[in-house]
């Protein structure tokens, strides 16, 4: 019998969280997605994995026994999986580096071309990941080493450092009430329509709406994005406002956005993370020192910069 391991993965995400909800955003996933997985998995097994009651998801016996061997099952498999990629990435000399919006920001260069200096020859591949994973690829195991945003869900199973942080600030339509101000207060802002990352990103998209910082107060989404472009059109078109890195004006600037700094929120961090299969590969710790020493020696935080997004 073939079993996907994805299912696996999502049996075992239910099990240790005892929770369809919480292991749904754990995933990445509707509820209703992973409802169905797990079914599909019992189908397969011929058995019972769950009981299922309004106090969450119990184990069975037969569900025990499958919990006991799967992280040996599937930490052997991907770390072959890793290895096999690393192989090829290894023998093209290619680095793969996940990314989410503006990367390091300005500091993205530097770090690639302190790579390029340890490791004459090589070549590293950037690849940008849509804000539906905010793992840019780690969690797949798509890319080798990549620079993100911190907190993101699945971080605790991953290797991360922080590289610095900067403010969160407010995107706005040009012809918003609040765009002609120099600081919003992001309480002024907490009846407003907001542009939102998929559902399915969990915690991820409570960040970026400022969920722990509304006092309770619920969360109104004008839109869902999962892409810069696709979010900056929302934005524009007035379907919304968004929290968003200070340094997204500088990046993202467009003609009917501004951008303004937010009183009443934490920083947001970026950080460097790679797999923990990939903690013996001299490639990516090079990379990583790279990531380190660029954060050391680089005044990374910012200042402000300019207000007016066009």
């Amino acid at each position: 019998m073939d079993v996907d391991t994805r299912l696996l993965r999502y049996f075992a995400a239910v099990a240790e969280e005892g929770a369809l909800t919480r292991a749904a955003e754990r995933l990445f996933v509707s509820q209703p997605a992973l409802t169905k997985q797990i079914k599909q998995l019992e189908a397969l097994l011929g058995v019972r994995l769950f009981e299922r009651s309004r106090s969450g998801m119990a184990l069975t016996e037969p569900g025990r026994a499958l919990a006991g061997r799967l992280p040996e099952l599937l930490g052997v498999w991907d770390r072959t999986v890793a290895e096999t990629r690393g192989a090829a990435s290894r023998a093209a000399r290619v680095l793969r580096v996940g990314f989410i919006a503006s990367a390091a920001n300005e500091a993205t260069q530097e770090i690639v071309a302190g790579f390029a200096a340890r490791r004459p020859g090589w070549r590293v591949e950037m690849r940008q990941a849509s804000w539906g994973d905010p793992s840019a690829g780690l969690a797949d195991g798509e890319v080798d080493v990549a620079l993100l945003r911190l907190p993101f869900p699945g971080q605790e199973a991953l290797r991360t450092e922080e590289l610095f942080a900067e403010a969160r600030w407010v995107a706005l339509p040009a012809g918003h009430r609040l765009a002609s101000r120099e600081v919003v207060a992001f309480a002024e802002l907490w009846d407003e329509p907001f542009v939102a990352a998929p559902a399915e990103t969990g915690g991820w998209r409570d960040y970026w709406l400022g969920t722990d910082e509304r006092g309770g107060r619920p969360v109104r989404v004008g839109a869902v994005t999962d892409q810069p472009d696709e979010w900056l059109s929302a934005i524009a078109n007035g379907y919304g406002v968004a929290l968003a890195p200070a340094s997204a004006a500088r990046f993202y600037a467009r003609p009917g956005v501004v951008y303004r700094p937010v009183e009443g929120v934490g920083p947001s961090r970026v950080g460097v993370g790679w797999s923990p299969v990939h903690d013996s590969d001299p490639v990516v710790r090079d990379f990583v020192d790279c990531c380190r020493e660029t954060a050391s020696e680089e005044d990374l935080r910012w200042g402000p910069p300019p207000a007016g997004g066009g």
